[in-house]
């Protein structure tokens, strides 16, 4: 049997719903049972967050991960003192919170680029509060890419037994299409076929979705399918890449549900986030692929309407967690560019 994964969770934005969903889903023994769980974050935040949420849980601030108790109860804490609890407010922009957050990736990048921890669950940060303390990202990828030298890194979906990867994300359509050629799809396959066996996956059977209406029924709907996306999969599949396609996206997905295909690549943003979160919201978890450890994250912001009143779910920070406890132990780590 693996021994436990240790599982650093940055704590996000302290004013919005991270420090509730982070102390929620620690006070699942679950979580316990998989992992060995350290915060990265601000004791004093944390122990707010307690107390709204009612857990009753207690805190273990701790200078290393491995000094953690790992005890249902305790929640283990790398203290970086570095929010006024005075003067935080919950629900607005704040710059003391945009730098806490940031500083808290830092120093989870730093932990798990040294090895101290296997992976890292990461919770929302605000792209306003990162502008109004001056920090050069405008989210977690971003950030990740330069802390750690990765380029284009890959963002892969998981929700059930379902696996999305994207071909395009923050473009729009227009612009996607146009990034849609045959060298890109068949880069992506190969790329995404790494990514999973990174992850420990043995089995990686593809599908790639199509763009147009029934994928363009050979030309009668647009000719993207056949110049350039049909085109690319061939040549993946010369290369030793198990994959189909392209498969009409109004069934793909139903079909990797049902087990028929391990994995598809999706070819723009909305695509393949609907098919997820239609699927299931709240259980719909990213894995940035590419880098040089594994990293999940919940797919949702910073919830700032309802940040401290202990409304927020922890069912999505839970499945984060269970996912990186779940890949952590196959994970094969790569060191740094």
């Amino acid at each position: 049997m693996n021994e436990k994964a240790i599982i650093a969770i940055p704590m996000g934005d302290p004013a919005g719903i991270g420090p509730e969903i982070t102390v929620k889903s620690l006070a699942s023994e679950k979580i316990y049972e998989e992992c060995k769980p350290v915060v990265v974050g601000d004791a004093s935040v944390l122990r707010k967050a307690i107390a709204i949420t009612q857990t009753g849980l207690e805190i273990n601030t701790i200078e290393n991960p491995e000094d953690g108790k790992f005890e249902h109860g305790t929640i283990d804490v790398i203290d970086l003192q570095n929010i006024d609890i005075e003067e935080m407010k919950y629900g607005e922009v704040q710059a003391q919170c945009g730098k806490a957050a940031f500083e808290y990736i830092q120093h989870t990048v730093k932990l798990a680029t040294e090895g101290s921890v296997q992976a890292m669950a990461t919770t929302p940060i605000n792209k306003e509060s990162l502008e109004a303390a001056k920090v050069p990202y405008i989210g977690h990828t971003e950030m990740l890419e330069s802390l750690t030298n990765t380029k284009d890194p890959l963002t892969m979906f998981q929700v059930r037994n379902m696996r999305i990867f994207f071909l395009t994300r923050h473009l729009s359509l227009k612009d996607a299409i146009d990034q849609m050629t045959k060298e890109r799809v068949k880069d992506y396959l190969i790329r995404c076929d790494k990514a999973l066996q990174r992850l420990g996956v043995e089995k990686r059977h593809f599908a790639v979705a199509g763009l147009n209406p029934h994928s363009g029924e050979n030309g009668l709907f647009g000719m993207e399918e056949v110049n350039e996306i049909k085109p690319g999969i061939e040549a993946a599949v010369a290369e030793g890449i198990s994959a189909v396609g392209p498969v009409p996206a109004d069934s793909v997905f139903f079909q990797a549900l049902q087990g028929k295909y391990d994995a598809v690549l999706s070819l723009y943003h909305d695509q393949g986030h609907i098919a997820a979160k239609m699927t299931d919201f709240h259980k719909t978890i990213s894995i940035t692929n590419g880098l040089p450890f594994l990293r999940t994250s919940v797919d949702h912001g910073t919830a700032f309407d309802i940040a401290g009143k202990n409304i927020a779910s922890s069912e999505s920070m839970e499945e984060c967690i269970h996912l990186a406890a779940q890949y952590a132990p196959s994970f094969t780590r790569e060191t740094m560019a």
